[in-house]
C-alpha cells in the first residue's frame, strides 16, 4: 500500500497485513463468488451471469448480507482492526449501501454493478486524496481510472448493459462513496 495511514494499517506489521488481506479477500470476494456459484447449481439462477433481472434480486441480497457482516466483523468484532483501521468498515459499508441502493434498482431495472464498482472506487481513491493531501494516490487513481475505462466498455462491447445502466451505475458508485469521504473521513 502507498499510504496505509489512510485506512489506518500503517501500525500493522506484514504478517498482520497479509491476515488482514487475507480476511478482506475472504470477505469480499471467495464468499459471494461461492454463493453465486452455488445458486448456479443450485438452479437458482441460471447463468453466472446473472442477465435476468429478476434473477439478480437474490444474489445481490445474498451479497448485502455478506458485506454487511464484514462490517459488522471488522468494525465491531475484531476489536484490534476495528481501534486501529475504522476506515476499512467506513470503506465496507459504503459498498454494503452501494449494493442496497443497486438492488432497490434492480427492483425495477437493469444497472451495471460493475460500474458501480469502478465509480465507487474512483471516487474513493479521488476523495481520499483529496482530503489528505496525499500525492502518492495519484497514480493508482489514474491506473483505475483507465481500467475503469476498459471495464466499462468492455461492458459494452459484450451487450451486457445500456449506456444508461452503466452511466446510473457509476453514478450510484461515485454518490455513495463521494457520501462516505465526505461524512466519514
Amino acid at each position: 500500500m502507498l499510504s496505509p495511514e489512510l485506512v489506518g494499517v500503517s501500525a500493522l506489521e506484514l504478517p498482520a497485513l497479509g491476515s488482514l488481506l487475507l480476511l478482506l479477500c475472504l470477505n469480499t470476494f471467495i464468499a459471494p463468488a461461492l454463493v453465486i456459484y452455488y445458486f448456479q447449481k443450485l438452479g437458482i439462477i441460471s447463468s453466472l451471469y446473472v442477465d435476468d433481472l429478476a434473477e439478480r434480486r437474490l444474489p445481490y441480497l445474498a451479497c448485502i448480507i455478506i458485506y454487511a457482516l464484514a462490517t459488522y466483523l471488522f468494525g465491531w468484532q475484531l476489536e484490534p482492526i476495528g481501534e486501529l483501521a475504522p476506515q476499512i468498515s467506513i470503506i465496507l459499508g459504503s459498498v454494503t449501501v452501494s449494493l442496497a441502493l443497486m438492488t432497490v434498482i434492480t427492483l425495477f431495472w437493469k444497472v451495471s454493478a460493475h460500474a458501480t464498482g469502478i465509480g465507487g472506487a474512483i471516487t474513493m481513491l479521488a476523495g481520499l486524496m483529496i482530503r489528505s493531501g496525499e500525492p502518492s494516490i495519484f497514480y493508482p487513481l489514474l491506473v483505475t481510472i483507465v481500467i475503469a475505462g476498459w471495464l466499462l466498455s468492455a461492458r459494452l462491447h459484450l451487450n451486457a448493459h445500456t449506456p444508461a445502466q452503466i452511466l446510473v451505475g457509476f453514478v450510484c458508485g461515485v454518490f455513495v462513496s463521494s457520501m462516505a469521504v465526505y461524512f466519514f473521513f
